[in-house]
């Protein structure tokens, strides 16, 4: 992958359930993170004490960071609405030359902060709520 303007990867909500995904009003700065918990199986007779790995076990998740502001009354609505009710939705990362992540993640951090001379911006965390898809560009 080639380098690739940041505000090319979109992160992308079905808010409404109908998987109908729009892009989350200005966003910054985002950011996609996988991670894979090792099971460890080492035993007594493990080859030189090294630590052996169980194969495809273990859990998988993913989480998504974003920055930004909000650029009208609706996204901002959406966004807090999911957060309060604690729910589940369908979100998509789009990310340039690469592909296209998708599955159910739940907003696990909203924060608000600005400046006296600024506008209000926000941060907002996502945590994996099931089954990840990869959809290759």
């Amino acid at each position: 992958m080639t380098a690739q303007k940041g505000k090319d990867l979109l992160l992308k909500l079905d808010s409404d359930g109908e998987g109908s995904f729009v892009t989350v009003a200005g966003l910054r700065s985002r950011a996609i993170a996988f991670n894979a918990r090792a099971v460890d199986v080492t035993h007594a007779e493990s080859a030189g004490r090294w630590r052996e790995l169980l194969e495809g076990a273990g859990v998988r998740s993913a989480g998504i960071t974003g920055r930004g502001i909000f650029k009208d009354g609706a996204s901002d609505a959406s966004v807090r609405e999911i957060f309060f009710a604690g729910a589940i939705r369908a979100w998509q990362v789009v990310i340039p030359d690469f592909g296209t992540v998708a599955g159910p993640f739940q907003i696990t951090a909203l924060e608000f902060a600005g400046e006296h001379d600024g506008e209000v911006s926000f941060d907002l965390s996502l945590e994996s709520a099931g089954e990840i898809t990869f959809e290759a560009a």
